[in-house]
C-alpha cells in the first residue's frame, strides 16, 4: 500500500546459464499450464457460480487452493502449514514476501487477498487478482465508507479477506513494522462485534548454500528475473505457514494495539525459526 522497502540492498538479477534453462523450461512451462488453465477453467464455472451464488463463491475457490497447492510440487518447493486456520468470519493478516506469497497463503487455507487497486491494472497478475475475488481498495479517504461496506459484505458471506499491514515485501528474513490504518476498518460498528483477526507467519527457508533472502521479492526488484531464479534453483528450500490463535476484534481497545498484538504474534513465527536455526 505504501513505497517500496529499500532496507537492504537488492542483489543482482539471476541470469541464467544454458544448463539452467532446462530447469526453467521443465518447471515454467507445465506452471504456466496449470496458472493460466486454472484460470480459464475459473471463468467458466464463474459464469455458472455468479448468477446462482452472488457474492459467495462455494466452487471457484477450491481451484485456486488446488492450483496453488500444485504449484509447489512443480517448482520443487516442499510445503508445510503449521497451526489450525481460523474457523470464524474475519481477517487474515500476514508479513509480506513477494509474489510466492500469493501461493503460499492459498494452498491451506481459501483467502481473498486486499490489495492497492494498482494491481488490478497490472498485465497477467491484475488478471489473476481480480478472478481469484482480491479487493482493490484506493487510499482516498472519500472511498473509505464506500470500502468499509464492501469489507462488511465479503465478510459477513463468509469469506477472509487477508491483508498485509506491512504495506510493502520485505527480503523474507523480517517483519516491518505494521500500519494500523486498515485494521481501523475492523472497529466500525458494523464489523466489531462479530470480526475475528489471525495472525499468519509466512516463512521462507533459503535453498541450502543460498543468499537467506533467495524468495524475498522487494524493492525494484524485478519479478521476471526472480521468477527465472525460482524456477532454475537445483535444489529447493521450503515454505512454512505458521497460523496463530485468531483474535476477537472487541477484546481490544482500538487499531493500534491490535496492530501491535498481531505484529508481535506475526514477528513471533520468524523469530522461532532464527532459534531453530542456531
Amino acid at each position: 500500500m505504501t513505497a517500496q522497502w529499500h532496507g537492504e540492498p537488492e542483489p543482482h538479477p539471476f541470469r541464467p546459464s544454458g544448463a539452467d534453462w532446462l530447469l526453467i523450461v521443465a518447471r515454467g512451462f507445465p506452471l504456466a499450464v496449470l496458472v493460466f488453465g486454472g484460470l480459464v477453467v475459473l471463468l467458466l464455472i464463474r459464469l455458472i457460480e455468479r448468477p446462482l451464488c452472488g457474492i459467495r463463491r462455494p466452487i471457484t475457490p477450491h481451484i485456486t487452493q488446488f492450483v496453488c497447492r500444485v504449484a509447489f510440487v512443480i517448482l520443487g518447493i516442499p510445503f508445510k502449514a503449521i497451526g489450525t486456520p481460523m474457523r470464524e468470519k474475519g481477517a487474515v493478516v500476514a508479513n509480506h514476501a513477494g509474489w510466492l506469497d500469493i501461493f503460499s497463503l492459498n494452498a491451506r487455507k481459501r483467502v481473498y487477498f486486499v490489495s492497492k487497486s494498482e494491481v488490478a491494472g497490472w498485465p497477467g497478475i491484475g488478471w489473476l487478482a481480480r478472478a481469484t475475488g482480491t479487493v482493490f481498495i484506493n487510499r482516498d479517504r472519500r472511498e473509505a465508507t464506500m470500502q468499509i461496506e464492501v469489507f462488511r459484505e465479503r465478510l459477513q458471506a463468509g469469506h477472509k479477506l487477508l491483508f498485509f499491514p506491512e504495506g510493502t515485501s520485505s527480503d523474507s528474513r523480517r517483519v516491518l513494522p505494521f500500519k494500523s490504518t486498515l485494521f481501523a476498518a475492523f472497529f466500525t460498528p458494523e464489523m466489531r462485534d462479530f470480526m475475528w483477526v489471525q495472525p499468519v507467519t509466512v516463512r521462507y527457508i533459503a535453498p541450502h548454500g543460498a543468499d537467506p533472502r533467495f524468495y524475498g521479492w522487494w524493492g525494484d526488484m524485478d519479478f521476471a528475473p526472480h521468477l527465472v531464479q525460482t524456477l532454475a534453483a537445483r535444489r529447493q528450500g521450503r515454505v512454512e505457514v505458521v497460523y496463530h490463535a485468531p483474535v476477537k476484534v472487541s477484546d481490544f481497545a482500538g487499531r493500534k494495539e491490535l496492530a501491535a498484538y498481531c505484529e508481535t504474534a506475526v514477528r513471533s513465527g520468524l523469530d522461532d525459526l532464527k532459534d531453530q536455526a542456531t
